[in-house]
């Protein structure tokens, strides 16, 4: 069914980029920048643009799901679905806290508080890779199941 791939596809990239960020990206970014300052500026650029990217694959995500919900001939996937909805909506809401309350507070945060902003973003990023990464490992389970 097409409307799987719509779900499947936003949440293999979602997951697959926070996978990339939580195993690459971050770990060398904070050994190659030896200095605080530049380490905040690099991880700052890098990050802006981001959230309008990331709040249409949510909610693609969330409009799939739901419409998955309606349509699917199968009552299975339609549970599967919901349990993605709800893990995906969770994931969303998490998100939209770091993006508009963590990152404007780390953008002002004096250099000794940065230590406790980055350890809360990691287990923002990390809370999110397991929500988004379970719903789409669910759905694509129970899209190969059903075949």
């Amino acid at each position: 069914m097409i409307l799987e791939a719509v779900y499947l596809l936003p949440a293999a990239v979602w997951t697959g980029s926070m996978t990339y960020s939580l195993a690459v990206v971050q770990p060398r970014s904070a050994r190659f920048f030896r200095d605080d300052d530049q380490l905040e500026e690099f991880l700052t650029v890098l990050a802006h643009g981001n959230r309008w990217r990331v709040l249409a694959m949510a909610a693609t995500l969330i409009a799939s799901a739901a419409a998955l919900i309606v349509v699917c001939p199968w009552p299975g996937a339609r549970v599967v679905y919901g349990i993605a909805l709800v893990l995906d909506a969770a994931a969303t809401g998490v998100f939209v806290h770091v993006s508009w309350r963590h990152w404007p507070a780390r953008v002002f945060a004096l250099r000794e508080e940065r230590p406790d902003f980055r350890r809360r973003l990691l287990m923002s990023a990390r809370t999110i890779w397991s929500l988004v990464g379970a719903g789409f490992v669910l759905a694509l389970v129970a899209s190969v199941v059903r075949r």
